[in-house]
């Protein structure tokens, strides 16, 4: 459907914790809106918006997916997003797009980790959101219950505007607490629910639920507090009108329910979206930045500058790069000319395409808020703005996650590095927290993501897609050394071989940086104790002997150079001499200055029955893990603690082990701290094993 006004589309991303039925439910509202012929199950592996072959083949959301529905003349853009936390950056790519957040919670498990991170992320980027109990049908599922979780972990004006029919295996519809209609639904029907009487073993509570209901949303108004402080009530239509405006203010969030698999509750949760999600119109401005870096705003206006947002990019080995946008402001046409902010150049548009899953098909124009693609992009990547040139902007993105786990990678058929290099920078275009390039110190190719199974499905890709196939060697932990004291450091490269020489002597100090500082190089010589064309060759040595490290061969970093005096030779010195002694004068320094090596800290959540708490805490102590604090959530333990990475390599399979495949983790990278000493003398004596190694061979 190719729309005409901003004010008939819903963009709303679809986003909650691994196996609550996401993609389910978007193949549930595909299928009631008359989108497809039939209700596509994940198991099938032939849903819309899971068909990657490893999706298919996994059974899980690896990527973000994009397809729409029509609803009473509406469109709503549909952003299927990935629950797993090691995929989170799609989510939040998703929810940069959107205008409003469907956050789907299992109304068995309750609150759930990714859960929590949507919902924070939504507060970041102030989207509305609407909670909605999937798996009803499911033995346990307890609206009420999940609600009051909702209402402790989110906000209490988590509000539910539907009351369940039936509870379990014997749910068959819900209540409308708006109009006060009740819906019936068919058992593996369309979705689409047929009016009926509410029973009259549950009007009573129906009646209280509605109550607090109006109570709600007279609370977000005065005037509504005011209406109903004198009628004791108020109208539906007073009751319509300020459920609208509290939604779209995140001042409620109501709650819907309903059991996708089984086509129940999919036509009223459409009903929700379109009657109370904002329009492209309704939502605040687009934050933005002038090319000089200055802080601004778009409002999104159909007669204003064009302003398009790249938000996601799919590559195929067989019809290449597919750019996914929404447009924020203005309009976009086919074959048009426009300006990428970020690169400063010009990008011709092909034709513009609608995007239906993998599926596309031509369209002539994408109007305020609408999302759409394009393919064969000469130069232009996610989170990039395509705008007018006479006034350019860069619209808001995301912040990345750094890479938490790096494997050295290698072909297994010689002659295939060429092609393993290309097929990574595909991916990399699709997946902005997979990382891949050689390591300056080591000289090893080198494959990050945010976990295991992250890297372990991109090497799955490269071999389905591109027909490579590689050798995985064990992750290295991206240990980094620093500094502890204040040195000075001398270094003289004196050589005279015959003919003209080699001189240079440079003297340098070094000072300890706050974390997270890398490294600053300051000039402090006056005069022409070294002349002004040697001192960029001293920091050019001590840059590259930083690199390869000084305790064991790993990185240094949070420290400042200052070069501070000199001596040279009118006719012996060179850039080349001063660059030795750069290193020389960085090697003195650092046997002063009490150099020490560091590991990078993870952040790591765990849940699981209260019965494995005991084994967790006690495995975790063993991996010189920090425990940070616990709590309950919906019959759930769930532990934080804080844990060196280089102790959580090889804890999926341990967790599985202990808890019989019952309990699950999220970790993401925290910080950098001191390795205590002990395995910094064994860091210390594998690096002089490797070192002596290589010089025998």
């Amino acid at each position: 459907m190719q729309v005409d006004s901003p004010s008939m589309i819903r963009n709303v991303a679809i986003a909650g914790h691994n196996d609550t039925g996401k993609t389910t439910l978007t193949s549930a509202l595909l299928y009631t809106a008359g989108k497809t012929t039939r209700l596509n199950r994940v198991e099938d592996g032939n849903t819309t918006t899971d068909f990657d072959p490893e999706e298919i083949e996994r059974g899980i959301s690896i990527g973000l997916g994009v397809c729409s529905a029509d609803w009473q003349q509406h469109k709503l853009n549909l952003l299927d997003c990935p629950g797993y936390g090691i995929f989170f950056s799609e989510t939040r790519s998703a929810l940069r797009a959107a205008d409003a957040a469907l956050l789907c919670v299992n109304a068995v498990a309750g609150v759930e980790v990714t859960s929590e991170r949507v919902w924070k992320t939504t507060a970041e980027l102030d989207l509305p959101v609407f909670l909605h109990l999937t798996k009803m049908d499911r033995e346990r599922a307890d609206a009420e219950r999940v609600i009051e979780r909702l209402q402790d972990r989110f906000d209490r004006m988590a509000i539910p505007v539907q009351f369940p029919i039936g509870k379990e295996h014997e749910f068959k519809g819900i209540v409308d607490l708006v109009s006060g209609q009740a819906l019936m639904f068919e058992h593996d029907g369309d979705g689409k629910g047929s009016a009926a009487e509410i029973p009259e073993d549950i009007q009573d509570e129906v009646k209280q639920w509605r109550e607090r209901l109006i109570e709600a949303v007279a609370e977000s108004n005065d005037h509504l507090m005011e209406s109903f402080f004198e009628h004791g009530t108020l109208s539906e239509e007073e009751l319509r009108s300020g459920l609208v405006t509290a939604v779209r203010g995140r001042r409620l969030f109501p709650v819907t329910m309903g059991s996708a698999s089984h086509g129940i509750g999919t036509s009223a949760l459409l009903d929700h979206l379109v009657a109370l999600a904002p329009s492209p119109l309704d939502r605040p401005p687009f934050p933005a930045t002038t090319i000089g870096g200055e802080p601004t705003e778009v409002v999104p206006s159909t007669d204003g500058p064009m302003y398009a947002l790249v938000f996601k990019t799919m590559n195929d080995p067989y019809s290449g790069r597919l750019s996914l946008m929404r447009v924020v402001s203005g309009a976009l046409s086919s074959d048009s000319n426009v300006w990428n902010a970020q690169r400063e150049e010009s990008e011709k548009l092909g034709h513009l395409l609608s995007i239906e899953g993998k599926q596309t098909s031509g369209i002539d124009q994408l109007v305020t808020g609408d999302i759409g693609g394009v393919a064969k992009l000469k130069d232009v990547a996610t989170g990039e703005t395509l705008c007018d040139k006479a006034k350019p902007l860069s619209l808001g993105w995301i912040l990345v996650p750094e890479a938490a786990i790096s494997y050295a990678i290698e072909p297994k058929s010689k002659g295939d590095e060429e092609k393993i290099g290309d097929a990574l920078h595909r991916l990399m275009d699709e997946d902005l927290t997979l990382k891949a390039g050689r390591d300056p110190d080591t000289g090893e190719f080198l494959i990050s993501g945010t976990g295991a199974l992250h890297v372990e499905i991109a090497v799955a890709k490269l071999k389905k897609r591109f027909g490579v196939e590689v050798i995985l060697h064990p992750p290295k932990v991206p240990y980094r050394e620093t500094i502890r004291a204040k040195a000075e450091g001398h270094g003289r490269h004196k050589k005279q071989s015959g003919g003209r020489g080699q001189f240079a002597d440079c003297r340098i100090a070094l000072e300890p940086l706050p974390r997270n500082e890398d490294f600053d190089f300051v000039d402090e010589i006056f005069g022409g104790a070294i002349p002004h064309q040697y001192r960029p060759a001293v920091e050019k040595g001590i840059r590259e002997a930083r690199r390869r490290g000084f305790l064991a061969g790993f990185p240094v970093v949070d420290f400042r150079v200052r070069l501070q005096d000199g001596q040279y030779h009118d006719v012996d010195s060179s850039e080349l001499a001063f660059k030795i002694a750069g290193s020389l004068a960085f090697k003195d320094a650092m046997a002063k200055a009490k150099a020490t090596i560091l590991e990078p800290i993870m952040t790591v959540e765990i849940s699981s029955s209260e019965e494995f708490t005991g084994d967790i805490i006690s495995d975790l102590s063993q991996r010189r893990g920090r425990p940070q604090g616990m709590e309950s959530r919906d019959g759930t333990q769930v532990i934080r603690a804080m844990v060196p990475m280089a102790e959580m390599l090889n804890y999926a399979p341990s967790l599985r082990s202990m808890t019989q495949g019952r309990a699950t983790f999220h970790m993401e990278f925290a910080s950098y701290e001191e390795v205590p000493r002990p395995v910094q003398e064994k860091l210390i004596a594998a690096a002089a094993e490797r070192k002596q190694q290589e010089a025998e061979d």
